[in-house]
């Protein structure tokens, strides 16, 4: 039995008290079961003048072979709040950047400031979709020397280990509640948290551990 019809006969099947009993033990308390390929992003697809196709991306970076590519996306709140969220693909180690909008000027400029945090080799490259929230890309690029690729429409998924995060991120930031209420010192330390979290795919190291290895294999 795959897990989809697990969780098919949780929201679909399941009805009253049981259903309520039910979510209560899942990661995420979601109401709703979305396909997996399913986009919540449809506005502004398509808008982002001059994008590098994610095909144009180097195969080393598609395959994790060297650290310092991200994925980056935009997580929302109430009263029009969003947070900045990046993994390292090699790493999975996690940052995130208060913005005071979701406009393409305070998104790219918190982007900017957060690189700073990192050495150049460790931030070659971003991969994003393709909200208008990046249309200003060039100017992250020639700030940061860091090459920008934007993901096929409604294509989440090829940014997964961000995709994935964001996720866990639910865990802290659950939604629906006002993400500006939280400081930059908060949000970072709630990266901490889930950088220091075993993961499976990490062979049960953590994302520091592993960033740190690539650190230490730049110095």
């Amino acid at each position: 039995m795959s897990h989809e019809t697990i969780y098919r006969s949780l929201y679909i099947q399941a009805r009253g008290v049981l259903k309520k009993e039910l979510l209560e033990h899942l990661r995420a308390k979601r109401t709703v079961r979305r396909s997996k390929h399913a986009s919540l992003k449809r506005h502004g697809k398509g808008q982002v003048k001059d994008a590098v196709s994610i095909s144009e991306r180097p195969a080393s970076v598609e395959y994790r072979a060297v650290p310092g590519h991200w994925e980056g996306d935009l997580i929302a709140g109430s009263k029009n709040s969003f947070i900045a969220t990046l993994v390292e693909r090699k790493s999975r180690y996690v940052m995130l950047a208060k913005v005071a909008n979701k406009d393409t000027k305070s998104v790219v400029s918190a982007l900017i400031k957060q690189s700073k945090r990192l050495p150049k080799e460790l931030y070659k490259s971003l991969t994003w979709d393709r909200g208008k929230e990046l249309a200003d890309h060039p100017r992250l690029t020639m700030a940061t020397d860091v090459e920008v690729y934007f993901c096929d429409p409604h294509a989440p998924w090829q940014r997964g280990s961000n995709e994935n995060t964001n996720r866990l991120l639910r865990q802290y930031l659950p939604r629906g509640t006002d993400l500006a209420v939280h400081s930059q010192a908060k949000l970072s330390a709630i990266a901490r948290q889930l950088n220091e979290r075993p993961r499976k795919t990490l062979q049960y190291q953590t994302p520091a551990e592993k960033f740190n290895e690539c650190v230490a294999s730049i110095s």
